[in-house]
């Protein structure tokens, strides 16, 4: 049988990063930001973020919280994107977000009437432009294509100075057309924003290997015509420091950018899963063996700049921290009944008068 003869117009490569192993070990000489000091305010936040988890998983066993989606093992890249941002860029975050939050300035309070139901958590009193949580998924990609083309606009047309939207995802994220769509529009229109993809190894109870044929999610990327990069997602360093390169590059004019952080989920996929149905044991123990929080409290140990005093002492510094935001939460009065329509429409259509009256009554 006759083959054509074929001439190659594009060939690509997607190159991944770490600099701390599974031990600890540097692999490479770290960035210039990663001095103890700086690693150790990573640490903390990280361990707070842990911390906030925790005790959300409980409150919502007790009825004090509504579902909740923690990020038990995948504390680096919420932490680690969320330091690469500037103050004034605007974040469009997913809903599995506690350490991305928590180092934006959303306060542990604000992070639980989220989950309590109560939609005034939402009204952060820092990072006041970034959007809310996104349940669905992948429509904040949307979002923050629509924030970064504004952004870009107020840069072009008013000379304010070039800020970044920041969104992320899960991998599930990935196989939604929202997904393709946004990282589309960011590529052809040249948009100032970072998509940050959380390759947690389960989209609910999908593997990673059921979602996509791609070798890698980064790899995804190439359609858009966008730089794409994998990331060792439990290395805060290598997150840092790829999304922090991204976001540059991004205020730069340089246009958006794809990165892939390998992280596994190490916890029910929210609280009204139960995970130990589909992860197979072996693949969770020896994800523990790579989380983010022991890796980094090792290399920190190594180099002289942690030990056991300080543990115990941040411990409870954080502990203290966490239980005045509980109670900060617990003592807030219940907003007024008609809020569900207060926080959803500017105008009330006439349909909804009749019960917003009856619930103006119930208040």
């Amino acid at each position: 049988m006759h083959k054509p003869r074929l001439q190659l117009l594009a060939s690509f490569d997607i190159a991944s990063l770490q600099y701390l192993d599974e031990q600890g070990q540097t692999t490479q000489a770290l960035p210039e930001f990663a001095t103890p000091d700086t690693l150790i305010a990573y640490y903390r936040q990280m361990t707070l973020a842990r911390m906030v988890d925790d005790r959300a998983v409980k409150m919502q066993r007790t009825g004090q919280l509504g579902t909740y989606p923690s990020s038990l093992g995948q504390e680096a890249i919420g932490v680690g994107l969320a330091a690469a941002m500037a103050k004034e860029d605007i974040y469009c975050p997913n809903y599995r977000e506690t350490g991305a939050l928590l180092e934006r300035g959303v306060t542990i309070e604000e992070i639980y009437a989220i989950w309590g139901g109560d939609e005034r958590g939402q009204n952060f009193r820092h990072s006041r432009e970034d959007l809310p949580l996104s349940v669905p998924i992948a429509t904040q990609m949307l979002h923050g294509a629509g924030v970064a083309f504004a952004l870009k606009y107020k840069h072009e047309h008013f000379g304010e100075p070039m800020r970044v939207a920041v969104s992320t995802g899960g991998d599930g994220s990935t196989s939604r057309g929202d997904f393709y769509e946004a990282i589309n529009l960011a590529g052809d229109w040249h948009l100032p924003l970072v998509i940050v993809i959380n390759n947690n190894q389960w989209a609910i109870s999908l593997p990673r290997d059921e979602q996509t044929a791609c070798k890698t999610l980064a790899q995804k990327a190439i359609a858009a015509g966008i730089p794409g990069l994998q990331v060792d997602g439990n290395d805060v360093i290598a997150v840092r420091e790829a999304v922090g390169d991204a976001v540059e590059r991004a205020r730069s004019g340089a246009g958006p950018a794809l990165i892939e952080a390998i992280s596994y989920r190490l916890c029910d996929h929210t609280t009204a899963d139960d995970a130990s149905r589909y992860q197979p044991k072996k693949d969770v123990s020896e994800a523990w063996s790579r989380e983010p929080l022991r890796r980094l409290r090792s290399y920190l140990e190594n180099c002289g700049a942690w030990d056991d005093a300080q543990e115990e002492e941040m411990q409870r510094e954080l502990t203290q921290k966490l239980e005045r935001a509980v109670h900060i939460y617990r003592e807030t009065p219940r907003d007024v009944a008609t809020a569900i329509f207060d926080h959803l429409y500017a105008k009330l259509p006439e349909p909804f008068l009749e019960q917003y009256q009856q619930l103006q009554g119930d208040s």
